[in-house]
C-alpha cells in the first residue's frame, strides 16, 4: 500500500483551487491576513500553528509550521512543548464532556 499523505503533495496546494479559484482566492486573501504580524508575531503564529496542527492531525500542517517554527529559529523542545500545551487543551475539551454523560445518566438512571 502507498502512503496516503505525500510530502510532495503540500507543493500542490495551489490545485485544490483549480475548480473553484474565487473561492481559492478569497481563501488565500483570508489565510495570508491571519497570519501577517500584528499584535501576535509572526514567531508567536508560527508556534500556534504547529500546536494546532497537531490537535487537528493534518499532516501537511504538521510539515508547514514545523518548518515556519524552525525557520523562526525554535527548537524541538519550543515545538513540543506547544504541542502539549495544544495536546493537554485537547484532552481537557474532550473531558469536559464527560459532564454531557454524566447529566443524561442522571435524567435517565432509574
Amino acid at each position: 500500500m502507498t502512503e496516503y499523505y505525500k510530502a510532495e503533495d503540500l507543493d500542490r496546494f495551489g490545485d485544490v483551487g483549480k475548480h473553484n479559484p474565487e473561492l481559492y482566492q478569497k481563501f488565500i486573501a483570508w489565510y495570508t491576513a491571519a497570519l501577517e504580524p500584528g499584535k501576535v508575531t509572526k514567531r508567536e503564529k508560527a508556534l500556534i500553528g504547529v500546536a494546532v496542527a497537531h490537535v487537528i492531525q493534518c499532516p501537511y500542517c504538521i510539515d508547514a509550521y514545523t518548518k515556519s517554527c524552525l525557520e523562526e529559529g525554535m527548537s524541538l523542545e519550543h515545538i513540543t512543548e506547544a504541542v502539549h500545551v495544544g495536546s493537554a487543551i485537547r484532552g481537557g475539551a474532550s473531558l469536559i464532556h464527560t459532564i454531557q454523560a454524566h447529566n443524561t445518566f442522571d435524567r435517565n438512571a432509574l
